[in-house]
């Protein structure tokens, strides 16, 4: 269900002929890199947090950490990771496939700046067997409505 989501949203906006399919698991950084054959810092992990109710997904840079002061800064309020087990109902997609494509529809997506150290990031694509190949202008195509944040450190 949530591939389809993924590859749906993705299809209508051009992009459909990026999503892969590795043979491997892709669900953590690590074994993504390790299965689409490129560096950690090119896979663009969504990380799930919860402001008050307000579901928010921020992709960074594979090696990229929570810097706690920035997000504070940024968001005026802690990092809050949303619980495995609301992650599915509450972003629409599960642990090991987040991603900012096919969404819930209340979901808030941004994205670090630390995803412009590379070229080229590779998102999930709703689940743990999937990704897409996306230059950064792709990616801001792809999430025409996502904000530039910088809360994170390498």
């Amino acid at each position: 269900m949530s591939l389809k989501r993924a590859t749906d949203y993705l299809s209508e906006r051009g992009f459909a002929d990026r999503v892969i399919i590795p043979e491997h698991s892709s669900a953590t950084v690590k074994e993504a890199a390790e299965a689409l054959g490129c560096e950690p810092g090119m896979i663009a992990k969504t990380l799930s947090f919860l402001q008050g109710d307000q579901p928010v997904l921020i992709l960074a840079e594979g090696t990229a950490r929570i810097d706690n002061a920035k997000y504070k800064a940024r968001f005026s309020c802690k990092a809050k990771m949303i619980p495995a087990e609301l992650v599915e109902p509450l972003i629409g997609h599960s642990v090991g496939g987040v991603c900012p494509f096919g969404v819930n529809e209340n979901v808030v997506v941004y994205l670090d700046e630390s995803l412009k150290l590379h070229e080229t990031v590779y998102p999930a694509a709703g689940t743990d067997h999937s990704a897409v190949r996306l230059s950064i202008a792709d990616l801001m195509r792809a999430c025409p409505n996502a904000e530039w944040v910088d809360v994170t450190r390498v």
